[in-house]
């Protein structure tokens, strides 16, 4: 070493600002590492495999979540696409099982399935309602079966849309979370984390060069995730019109006290929507009491809750405001 270089290390190890500089770096390695530690013996590779003549064949890898001990698993919806698809589970630690899928939702990017098991690690759910632009991520995935892979980043934006399509219908999940975090060949269903440990995404595509976007957890992916478990389907109630948001009439801001609603661009002929008398260009401004401002507003209310339920619908038509009964049925 020369003088100057052994000078040079002499100033740094005074220097406040680089000491600093590397008491920061070693908090931020401390965080991710623990994370990693807590959440990747809940983080499983799956490898898919559907049915054909000639019997099994591959189709497919991923990542999944430990959802519960006794074996319930979650993953992105994609990963496990198509009819009959089942599989093996890898844990990080060599552990290997079959699994079944219980149910998919499309429209949601989420699936539960089940493997044969007991005494696993469940990962702790939190939620993405609290997370905050700039906090930092961690993506957690297991693409290869052992070791799993392990990135940080930070969230880079919240209240991101991703389209989602289950046949005919075409649905928005909202409040996806995106990330600089980056997500590997495989991560697909695996876990995004905040900085103690807890889940509060599910990794499930990229958003272009170093970013990635997560499916949040949160309390209405709580309830898609239960109704998975529970009965192996989603059930949603549906309207059968197709419309976009567009500000109200001034007399109608006036009377209402809100400056916006959904029109009715198209009423499918039969549907709840048609029998309880809509018409395209009514702006629907409240469901059953709830204020319609976005077609994101209309969707979040579309649960199983209000099937077979006669609800008011509080529309504007023509300058006047009306109330009219509609009976949502099941989406199919």
């Amino acid at each position: 070493m020369t003088a100057t270089a052994a000078r040079n290390d002499s100033l740094d190890s005074h220097d406040p600002t680089v000491e600093a500089d590397r008491e920061a770096l070693d908090a931020y390695s401390r965080t991710v590492t623990t994370v990693a530690e807590r959440v990747l013996p809940s983080v499983v590779n799956l490898r898919v495999t559907r049915e054909t003549r000639r019997g099994r064949i591959p189709a497919g890898a991923g990542s999944a979540v430990v959802l519960t001990p006794d074996g319930f698993l979650l993953t992105s919806a994609h990963v496990v696409s198509g009819r009959n698809r089942r599989g093996r589970a890898t844990l990080v630690d060599g552990a290997e099982f079959s699994f079944e899928t219980i149910g998919t939702d499309p429209l949601s990017d989420l699936a539960v399935l089940r493997v044969d098991a007991d005494g696993l690690t469940a990962a702790t759910l939190g939620d993405a309602e609290r997370l905050r632009v700039g906090q930092l991520v961690v993506a957690v995935g297991n693409p290869n079966g052992f070791a799993g892979s392990v990135t940080a980043g930070v969230v880079s934006a919240l209240g991101r849309s991703l389209p989602a399509r289950s046949g005919q219908v075409a649905r928005i999940i909202d409040n996806v979370i995106q990330t600089d975090a980056a997500l590997n060949p495989g991560n697909s269903g695996g876990a995004l984390a905040d900085s103690i440990g807890r889940v509060v995404g599910v990794n499930t595509a990229l958003a272009g060069v170093g970013l990635g976007l997560a499916v949040p957890v949160n309390t209405a992916t709580r309830t898609i995730i239960g109704s998975l478990m529970g009965g192996g389907r989603v059930r949603r109630a549906y309207l059968g019109i197709a419309g976009g948001a567009r500000p109200l009439p001034p007399r109608v801001q006036r009377e209402i006290g809100a400056k916006g609603g959904v029109e009715v661009v198209e009423v499918v002929p039969g549907s709840p929507a048609a029998r309880a008398g809509l018409r395209a260009e009514d702006l629907i401004l409240d469901v059953d009491g709830e204020a319609i401002r976005s077609v994101g507003d209309l969707q979040r209310l579309m649960v199983g809750e209000l099937i077979g339920r006669t609800v008011p619908v509080r529309i504007a038509r023509d300058g006047r405001v009306l109330t009219l009964e509609l009976m949502p049925a099941e989406l199919r």
